[in-house]
């Protein structure tokens, strides 16, 4: 009962302050119409209320779920399987992303359809897996975070001279996006399970990185797309 509480709290601390300020404004400078007002107040509470569900659920399933997972996946001393896991569920719960269905829909928009809201969203989620695969990798081995990142990065500024102008913006924001509230609790607690188990629960360290990872994976994605659509 305390961890809803406690979560009932967090949402009020998140949102209170902007609705005071919309507030403030409302009767300072702004003035909008009632209605605008009113469906903005209506809008708040729901989005507070979905919130707070949202956070619960997280914390009694998604995120117990995932460490559990990631703990029972290196039991089976099998790292094809470990990998391989890692690289469903990355592409499965990026699909579920819902920052990443907005930014496809308004790339799908201002693209005319050429660029489908489906076609982006897959290109993403396969990126994600990839990565998230690449992080059981390094997990496995021991290898260090910077190494992959400097070498992850230093490839996507490679990509820069090939890709066309306006998607370059949209890899990075694809890459922002990833990083949003389906993907991150579920991914972290992965890797923390992952690690607790391989690395002993004095190195759960180890898991973090994860979304440093995930988060390059639909840049890469994006830039492909680009290379073919450009």
């Amino acid at each position: 009962m305390k961890q809803i509480y406690d979560q009932f709290q967090e949402v009020v601390m998140a949102i209170l302050p902007l609705a005071a300020v919309i507030i403030i404004l409302q009767f300072t400078v702004i003035g909008m119409p009632p209605d605008v007002f009113f469906r903005f107040i209506a809008g708040v509470v729901m989005v507070g209320f979905g919130l707070f569900l949202f956070l619960v659920g997280v914390h009694i399933g998604l995120l117990p779920i995932g460490e559990m997972i990631g703990s029972t996946l290196p039991k089976t001393k099998k790292p094809v399987l470990i990998i391989g896991t890692g690289f469903v569920l990355g592409v499965v719960v990026t699909i579920a992303e819902p920052d990443v269905r907005v930014l496809a829909s308004q790339v799908d928009q201002v693209s005319g359809g050429e660029i489908s809201n489906m076609v982006l969203v897959y290109s993403v989620a396969i990126g994600v897996g990839f990565f998230v695969a690449m992080a059981m990798v390094r997990t496995l081995f021991n290898i260090p975070l910077k190494y992959i990142l400097i070498v992850s990065y230093g490839l996507v500024f490679f990509m820069l001279t090939f890709v066309p102008d306006m998607f370059v913006p949209i890899s990075f924001d694809a890459g922002g996006v990833t990083t949003g509230p389906m993907t991150v609790p579920f991914i972290l607690a992965l890797g923390v399970g992952v690690a607790s188990v391989l690395r002993g629960k004095s190195s759960t360290s180890d898991g973090f990185g994860l979304v440093a990872l995930a988060s390059i994976g639909p840049i890469f994605a994006v830039m492909i797309l680009g290379v073919i659509y450009g």
